[in-house]
């Protein structure tokens, strides 16, 4: 018997068409219920409950109640980083949905990535952070650096307060329609509120993808300009 990890039955657990439509119903970060759920999976109620328990007991996805009601979200990044780049597998090979619409065009120019700007704008404020030195790639990994750190509490990231947290403060996260990385962890969780909270953008109702204002194209090109 081969030694080591198995990785055929995340596979088959994360390969079923209503579990794969339940867990990508959760990228955006968002916890709902299981009738939520089982509306996105396009299957009943019961069956909704029994994908939700396999997905629960593989620690996918994570139950949490409020009140009379229990809530299902994603177990952690690292379950989101790897249903993103399965998607960009998807994408590459050609295993896309039949119908399409503005809003896959949206998603692929701004989206929720779990808890983090993702797209064209994702890559772009990566791309402009790198540039400027403001992140540094040592091999897979990238750190803020001093520089950096003076931008972000510019920005109005409160660091000392993601650095007291258990989330790695910056990480990569390959982009599924870009090819290319995006920031991810803790720090770019904090970029996103902050953008959302600023009024530069919004979340379009039903879906990961992000709405640019133009007050907030302005102001986001001038934060993070291409190079």
């Amino acid at each position: 018997m081969k030694e080591g990890p198995d990785i055929s039955q995340i596979a088959a657990l994360i390969g079923d068409p209503a579990r794969a439509n339940i867990l990508t119903a959760l990228m955006d970060g968002r916890a709902l219920t299981a009738s939520e759920l089982a509306e996105e999976a396009g299957v009943g109620l019961s069956t909704a409950s029994g994908h939700l328990s396999k997905l629960t007991d593989a620690d996918l996805v994570s139950p949490r109640k409020s009140g009379r009601h229990k809530y299902f979200h994603l177990a952690d990044a690292e379950v989101a980083g790897v249903l993103e780049a399965l998607m960009g597998l998807a994408a590459r090979r050609g295993a896309t949905r039949v119908r399409t619409g503005p809003k896959d065009a949206q998603m692929q120019v701004a989206r929720v990535c779990y808890n983090h700007l993702a797209g064209r704008m994702g890559v772009q404020m990566y791309r402009s952070l790198i540039a400027r030195d403001l992140l540094a790639e040592d091999g897979e990994d990238v750190i803020l650096t001093g520089t950096g750190r003076d931008f972000a509490s510019g920005f109005g990231i409160d660091l000392a307060a993601l650095e007291k947290g258990r989330t790695l403060l910056c990480r990569t996260c390959l982009d599924w329609s870009e090819r290319r990385n995006h920031l991810a962890g803790s720090l770019g969780r904090a970029m996103l509120t902050r953008m959302e909270g600023q009024g530069w953008m919004r979340r379009d109702a039903g879906s990961r993808a992000v709405l640019m204002t133009p007050k907030g194209q302005q102001a986001f090109a001038a934060a993070f300009p291409r190079h």
